[in-house]
């Protein structure tokens, strides 16, 4: 079993700090798309064109992380996201107050690049002041308390509609303020000077090499991103499934949703606690197998066109399972290159990102009447996580025999 805690630890006022931090991204991705048809109107656009200021929040927040990451590295954690924090609350209020569609993307693109502070980062101070289990337990609880943005943010988006598009910018704008100042008056400095690194970009470049050519590291990376992007299938096809095929409401769609995410709360909760005991291993394996049970038995449902009393108990199953795979995943992942806890979560998140931005255009191939893209894509994600998740064991294991072949 890994220890639980050497280092500082994290307060319960900074992990919702953090929890804050990561959860920022998602609402500035979803609380706005209820206000597309009237943003177009008003800014006399395309379609298109207002697809483009979530496009380029997207480009900007994964490439964001992978400046900020190794940033931080070398320059430390507090002074790099509260900059980042303080640029992000400017642009968005130039969001809210741009005439041009030309200017809103823009600006969406430079959010997207500051915003990004918070998710890098905040994984970055939570691996610095905790190590083994105590990781584990605190990237399962972000996981978890991250889901919950993507239903609060439509909801909040959908209340503030009518208000007009500019105010769910100015609502946003409040949020990232919040962030800002928590990032000004909780987050501590977590990287001492002595851990810094400070050989400039070539030495950033060799650091990426050195954990991109680490087995189990990228195992471990695909394993968090192959569980976040079967959960992004269930976010791009879950309103189709659930109303086109199952023939539900919105309204009762929102309570599924709603429902759902609280699972994931709840089973966050409980792994964060049983990791202490078990180890992140272990967990990591059972989550995967659950996803992946969970994940054939609704493809087969969906595909015999069962109904929704049994197809929402298993997809609630596998929604709740997420957090234990994401989580434990990305702990053992960072476990592997604390040395450079920045870059190695700017590498973990633009992958994650990046097969985010894949798989949620795949589950709509079929058209909106059906959802066996979803459970197809569900199970693909399921089987190549536990295929990158027994790469990277193998290649601890290896590690091991090396170490125990050094001292013979």
């Amino acid at each position: 079993m890994l220890p639980v805690r050497t280092r500082p630890g994290v307060s319960g006022l900074l992990l919702v700090v953090l929890a804050l931090l990561s959860a920022a991204a998602p609402f500035a991705v979803d609380m706005y798309l209820p206000a597309f048809t009237e943003l177009a109107a008003d800014l006399d656009t395309s379609a298109a064109s207002v697809q483009l200021t979530l496009t380029a929040f997207l480009v900007g927040l994964a490439a964001g992380q992978l400046l900020i990451g190794p940033l931080s590295d070398r320059f430390g954690r507090r002074t790099p996201l509260v900059v980042a924090t303080a640029i992000t609350v400017v642009v968005t209020v130039i969001c809210a107050l741009a005439p041009t569609i030309w200017l809103l993307i823009a600006m969406r693109f430079v959010q997207g690049l500051t915003a990004s502070s918070g998710l890098v980062i905040g994984r970055a101070v939570g691996a610095d002041r905790t190590e083994g289990a105590a990781t584990a337990r605190l990237f399962t609880l972000f996981s978890a308390i991250g889901g919950i943005a993507p239903v609060v943010a439509p909801l909040l988006g959908g209340v503030l509609v009518s208000a007009g598009w500019r105010a769910e910018f100015w609502a946003l704008s409040g949020i990232f303020l919040l962030m800002f100042l928590g990032a000004l008056f909780v987050v501590p400095e977590s990287l001492p000077p002595e851990r810094r690194h400070t050989d400039g970009i070539g030495g950033t470049l060799r650091t990426m090499r050195d954990i991109g050519s680490d087995r189990g590291y990228l195992g471990y990376i695909f394993a968090f991103a192959l569980g976040f992007a079967g959960m992004m299938a269930y976010i791009s096809a879950s309103p189709f499934v659930i109303e086109n095929v199952l023939g539900m409401s919105n309204r009762v769609y929102t309570i599924v949703f709603a429902t759902n995410a609280a699972g994931m709360v709840v089973a966050g909760v409980v792994i964060s606690r049983l990791v202490g005991r078990f180890g992140p291993g272990p967990i990591l394996r059972i989550g995967q197998a659950v996803i992946l049970v969970a994940g054939i038995v609704l493809l087969v449902l969906l595909v015999a066109g069962a109904p929704a009393a049994l197809v929402l108990p298993v997809l609630f199953v596998m929604v709740a399972a997420t957090p234990t795979v994401m989580g434990t995943a990305s702990a053992l992942a960072i476990g592997r290159a604390r040395h450079a806890a920045g870059t190695a979560s700017a590498l973990m998140g633009a992958l994650q990102f990046t097969l985010g931005a894949v798989v949620s255009p795949l589950v709509g191939l079929g058209g909106p009447a059906t959802g066996v893209p979803m459970g197809i894509v569900i199970v693909v994600c399921a089987c190549l996580g536990m295929i990158a998740r027994r790469v990277a064991a193998t290649a601890g294991e290896v590690a091991r025999f090396e170490r125990e072949a050094a001292h013979i």
